[in-house]
């Protein structure tokens, strides 16, 4: 019988350049940095422990219960690097807020896509990982039915389901139509690493996405108040989510 693997951190950290102690067992990560400052001021107690590369990271509590707000940048490259190294830390839940663009018209801005897994195309980053493998990309079964109770108490209308992740944001047009047509829901870009690392590197995770457009009806969720409060709300759900798993 095959012994089952171990999941042996033989790295440092290169980029967040924070100590072990500096970083919670459960972190929501964001792309934006001007996100993760924003969520930083709904902690209590928030310290900033990283600002290396922009990676923003901050460590606070939320309802009493230490949680980390860390940014992961742009595309799998730079998310892949985020969520390493944040296990390498003691990282040991790991859930992505962020935007995502609907393929149905009936998903519309303002909404919340929980992906329960995503597919993406064949190499690039997740290749270097898997090696050609067709390997699920999954989100953790429970951290999506928490993430789903959580923003449904918030209000927000909520889709369940596959999701799409691309590499290349101004060049997945020609692919969106692939991916909807299958029936993926939506469009972004980190969930399948967040995924795929997870089971690789032995932590829990799962997404919570914002519909800010809408690939089938035009529609865009411009910036301004509107867009403000439902990030904020949006926050406020993932953070709920986060400690109860």
């Amino acid at each position: 019988m095959l012994e089952k693997p171990k999941h042996v951190l033989a790295h440092k950290p290169y980029h967040i350049l924070a100590k072990p102690e500096d970083v919670a067992e459960k972190v929501l990560a964001v792309g934006d940095p001007g996100r993760a400052t924003l969520i930083s001021k709904l902690l209590e107690e928030p310290k900033l422990v990283n600002e290396n590369r922009g990676y923003l990271v901050y460590t606070g509590k939320w309802k009493g219960e230490r949680v980390t707000v860390a940014t992961h940048g742009i595309g799998a490259p730079s998310a892949a690097i985020v969520f390493e190294e944040l296990r390498m830390l003691g990282a040991k839940v790991i859930i992505r807020l962020g935007t995502t663009g609907g393929f149905r018209k009936e998903i519309g801005v303002g909404s919340i896509v929980i992906p329960v897994g995503a597919l993406y195309e064949p190499g690039g980053t997740i290749g270097l990982y898997v090696k050609g493998t067709c390997f699920p990309a999954v989100a953790d079964p429970e951290i999506v039915l928490k993430l789903e109770e959580a923003f449904k108490n918030e209000g927000f209308q909520v889709f369940k389901g596959i999701i799409a992740s691309s590499d290349a944001f101004h060049g997945e047009e020609s692919a969106s139509v692939k991916w909807a047509t299958i029936g993926a829901l939506s469009v972004e870009m980190e969930c399948a690493t967040l995924f795929t690392l997870s089971w690789l590197r032995g932590f829990r995770s799962g997404a919570s996405l914002l519909v800010i457009d809408n690939l089938a009806t035009g529609e865009y969720l411009e910036y301004g108040k509107r867009r403000s409060e439902l990030e904020k709300k949006a926050a406020i759900a993932a953070l709920n989510a986060l400690i109860k798993v």
